[in-house]
């Protein structure tokens, strides 16, 4: 058996079996996730399920090392940084500060030498992915819905542009996310937390970024596969920032929350989100064996229909806010 067919067996094994222990003995030793007015949810749920994920990856990069060094290294950090911030809570500044010099590490240590200014601007998106998956974990089963198809539309990226390394191992995230799933869809037994939604955050930039710096794919590639997080988050982002809101602190106004809000429920949200997501992958794919005008005309059209789902949601908002019922 090669290492490429090995890793995601490994991540695999590795997560099923830390996910068992976390809903078994390791459940009490978790922190609780409790409702309050910015939750979606109404019972407590266990957090920091996602040390599971955690497990996966880190055991799908041993095939590959040292290859995978820097990014098992900065996946390391950040889970650590974030289970104690699940636990305790840290200051924003010490977060984001983090998390910058981690995205900006891994462009430099492990990325193709840039240019300066294309050097911070990737480690600047990477963090940005970061904080946006981080934001989009808020409802049973999205965050790792979109896991598994972003990094499953990645693997097979890689393969065809002939990467088997790192189609690997985006394949073994793909897989250990497939397997918290199953425990993370409604009604979720257990949250992922910031140690689950950070790495892969991070990684979905970083594994991003090193496919469009080795000339895997486009540049434009990874934003279409997770444009259904990219969208929502930036633009909600960016409406509470031209609002004055501080930003960063905890919400319900994404899409994805208004329309769990809006009678929807966990189940259909996620289950429309997910259509969005293998539409996003699949247009991703073919635009890849398009010409130039083809595939601006392609992602235009994309672009297009997720502007016009969000339009949709905005003009039924009002409505939907005035009669909120509870989240089911």
């Amino acid at each position: 058996m090669t290492a490429q067919l090995l890793a995601p067996l490994l991540a695999l094994l590795a997560a099923a079996a830390t996910l068992a222990w976390l809903l078994g003995p390791g459940r009490a030793r978790l922190p609780m996730d409790r409702p309050n007015e910015r939750s979606l949810h109404q019972v407590p749920v266990p957090r920091s399920g996602g040390v599971a994920v955690v497990a996966g990856v880190l055991t799908a990069c041993l095939p590959g090392w040292p290859t995978h060094g820097v990014l098992a290294g900065c996946v390391i950090v950040l889970a650590a940084l974030s289970f104690a911030d699940d636990w305790r809570g840290l200051p924003i500044a010490v977060r984001f500060g983090l998390h910058a010099a981690a995205a900006g590490a891994f462009v430099w240590l492990a990325l193709p030498p840039l240019p300066l200014a294309w050097q911070a601007a990737t480690a600047f998106l990477i963090a940005w992915s970061i904080n946006l998956y981080n934001f989009m974990d808020g409802s049973d089963g999205l965050a790792v819905g979109m896991a598994v198809c972003g990094f499953g539309t990645l693997a097979a990226a890689f393969a065809l542009g002939g990467d088997p390394q790192l189609a690997s191992l985006s394949l073994a995230i793909a897989v250990t996310s497939a397997v918290f799933l199953k425990a993370n869809f409604h009604p979720a037994r257990i949250f992922l937390g910031d140690v689950g939604s950070v790495p892969l955050g991070f990684l979905a930039g970083a594994l991003g970024a090193a496919g469009a710096a080795g000339g895997r794919f486009p540049a434009w590639f990874p934003f279409v596969v997770f444009a259904p997080f990219f969208v929502d988050a930036t633009a909600t982002l960016l409406r509470r920032m031209l609002r004055g809101e501080r930003f960063w602190q905890a919400h319900r106004e994404h899409y994805y929350q208004r329309l769990v809000r809006m009678g929807w429920g966990h189940r259909r949200t996620a289950l429309a989100e997910y259509a969005l997501m293998a539409a996003g992958a699949a247009v991703a794919l073919a635009a890849l064996r398009l010409p130039p005008a083809g595939q601006a005309l392609l992602l235009g059209a994309w672009g297009a229909a997720l502007l016009a789902a969000m339009a949709a949601v905005d003009r039924r908002w009002p409505a939907g806010a005035a009669a909120e019922a509870p989240p089911p």
